[in-house]
Order: structure tokens, then C-alpha cells, then sequence
């Protein structure tokens, strides 16, 4: 028996894992509902207290829970931790999203509420439908995939535009060189599409910015909720839109292509 064979589970075992998965959902839909408008915070592990970015987030989470927000990471040391830290010093929520992992998390001492996840996509789910905007630190390929997962949501429209902000210029402003020779000059990407995120290095005003963007939206939705949406903009219950059912085109050359 070959190394890859030994470690296919039997099929009883994968159908089991279906429910795993859903209580992950179940357990994140039941605790999350609760909470008011939060906010997810981003960036490294690895940030050590005393570094300038540890104590931006930390500002930034006591300002975010001043501002009525809930403060959502992952529950992990770093920026995870100094952003759970400033909003539970605020006496404000602070929730940690654990994960897993076969090295063993750290968790933060500064967690209110804290969930345990398996599945990096069910813990995914639950940063994207409970936040009302994303904040990105300098951080590793977790950062980057949060980062350019919210992206892909926004641009693609199978969300609503929310804030993205990344905080510190000197860590992001490279990337943001590289998108608009890389991605847009040839054109991957739209000119608009660098403007579904701001960069900046002052966290009071990134706070600020949220509250009023908040402010602003949940009147937005008020009005809206008055009209009907057409049925691809219903909102899903993992906090995504519906959209439209792909279109299958004719390939090159085939009987369907033909009689066009």
C-alpha cells in the first residue's frame, strides 16, 4: 500500500467530516449572531510586543470598541492579540477566532469570546459575514489571503463594498506598486479596482473613517430594505450574494457556435 493510499479515510469517515463541518457552522452562526457591527482585524503572529504596529493595534482596537465596534481576530499572539487587547481593556467585545493548527496556536488572554476551528473556510465564513469592514496589518500569507480574499468578494460584486483598510505605508505601498505594474498595466485588474482599499499609517483616523462609513451604510440599508432586490443581490446566509447561474458558451468551432 502506497504513503497516499494509507492516508485516504474510508468513506464513512469523509461522510461523517459533512457534520464536523457544519457544527463549526452551527456553533459560528449561534455565538457570532449576537454581537454588534465588529470589525476584523489582520496581521502577523509574529509582531512582538513594543513594535510600533503591536501598539497601533492595540490603540486601534480601544478606539474601535469606543466607536460601538466589536473587535473579531484570530485569536492568535501578534496583532491578533494587541487588537484583542485594546478592545478588552475597553470593556468592549473581543472575539478570537482559533484555529487548529499542527504546531499548536497560542491563543490571547484577551478574548470575551473565543471559538475553535478545524476548517480555515468555516472560520473564513465567519471573519466575512460578521464584519463590516476588514483591517489589515503588515503580516504573512494569512494577512495577504484575508487581504486578497476580500478583495476578490468586492470586486467580483458577491458581496457589498466594505471598508479595507491596510494600515502602514511603508509595508503596503510596494505591494500596491507592483499591483498597478503587474496587474493593471497589462490588464488584470480595473483602475478602479485600486481604489477598493486605503492605505494609510494613522489609526485614528482609520477608526473614524469606519464609524462614519457605518454610520452611513445602515441608513443605506434602511432605504434599501424599503425596494425589492432582484434575486441575485439577496444577501445568503453565509453573507454573500446569490448571483447569477454561470453561462455555458459554445466552444470554438462547435454545432452551437455555428448556428450563432
Amino acid at each position: 500500500m502506497s504513503k497516499r493510499e494509507a492516508s485516504i479515510p474510508p468513506p464513512v469517515e469523509e461522510t461523517w467530516r459533512v457534520f464536523r463541518i457544519m457544527s463549526e457552522f452551527v456553533d459560528g452562526f449561534e455565538v457570532m449572531a449576537s454581537l454588534p457591527a465588529a470589525v476584523s482585524v489582520f496581521g502577523s503572529s509574529r509582531t512582538p510586543p513594543g513594535d510600533r504596529y503591536y501598539g497601533a493595534a492595540e490603540r486601534l482596537g480601544r478606539l474601535l470598541v469606543e466607536k460601538g465596534f466589536a473587535v473579531i481576530t484570530g485569536g492568535g499572539p501578534g496583532i491578533m492579540e494587541a487588537a484583542s487587547k485594546g478592545a478588552f481593556e475597553a470593556g468592549g467585545p473581543s472575539v478570537g477566532l482559533n484555529i487548529f493548527l499542527p504546531h499548536e496556536q497560542v491563543a490571547n488572554s484577551f478574548q470575551t469570546t473565543s471559538l475553535e476551528f478545524r476548517y480555515f473556510f468555516c472560520r473564513k465564513v465567519m471573519f466575512v459575514k460578521y464584519a463590516t469592514a476588514f483591517v489589515c496589518f503588515p503580516g504573512g500569507f494569512g494577512t495577504m489571503d484575508e487581504f486578497f480574499e476580500s478583495m476578490t468578494l468586492i470586486q467580483t460584486e458577491k458581496t457589498d463594498r466594505f471598508p479595507v483598510i491596510l494600515i502602514g505605508s511603508e509595508f503596503w505601498n510596494p505591494l500596491v506598486e507592483w499591483m498597478r505594474a503587474n496587474q493593471l498595466a497589462p490588464d488584470y485588474i480595473s483602475p478602479e479596482d485600486l481604489d477598493l482599499f486605503q492605505v494609510t499609517d494613522d489609526v485614528d483616523w482609520a477608526a473614524q473613517h469606519l464609524a462614519d462609513w457605518h454610520d452611513r451604510h445602515v441608513n443605506g440599508l434602511k432605504a434599501a430594505a424599503e425596494t425589492e432586490a432582484p434575486r441575485w443581490r439577496v444577501v445568503t446566509a453565509e453573507g454573500t450574494m446569490t448571483g447569477k447561474s454561470p453561462r455555458t458558451t459554445p466552444r470554438p468551432g462547435s454545432f452551437e457556435d455555428l448556428r450563432r
